[in-house]
């Protein structure tokens, strides 16, 4: 099975690894899992006035930030990912590519660093459900 792991290293990524520890199944040889983080465009007012090698820095530390205690798990659990940073809109990220590398399952955290929240799923979630066709496994 091909998975795309929606990350932001919030609480609910945490529940997601807590997750898949509990259900090792998910963690066994045959699943393709994919690690993705999307980190928000540096607003162009600022991006102008910096060059692209420290743009480019700032977003590597950023998707940094998020896969270091990912790739801690599955170094501990001896399960091989692939990490992806991609910048742009996160729903829209996401949905393409789950769409893109035709993904059997997307897994994602009900909620996450996002501003805005709703009452039941985050914005960003909502906003992923409503434009993939993926099956998507949600993480509470």
């Amino acid at each position: 099975m091909k998975i795309l792991a929606a990350v932001d290293g919030s609480s609910y990524t945490k529940r997601m690894l807590g997750y898949l520890t509990a259900h090792a199944e998910w963690l066994v040889a045959g699943h393709d899992i994919t690690v993705l983080t999307v980190s928000a465009p540096v607003p162009p007012r600022a991006a102008a006035a910096l060059d692209r090698d420290t743009i480019q820095s700032y977003y590597e530390d950023e998707a940094e930030k998020v896969f270091k205690p990912i790739r801690a798990f599955f170094a501990k659990q001896g399960v091989n990912a692939t990490f992806v940073r991609k910048t742009g809109h996160a729903a829209e990220v996401i949905g393409k590519t789950a769409e893109a590398g035709k993904f059997d399952l997307l897994m994602l955290g009900s909620h996450g660093h996002g501003a805005l929240t709703g009452m039941v799923m985050g914005s960003i979630t909502t906003k992923v459900l409503a434009s993939c066709r993926t099956p998507a496994l949600l993480i509470r």
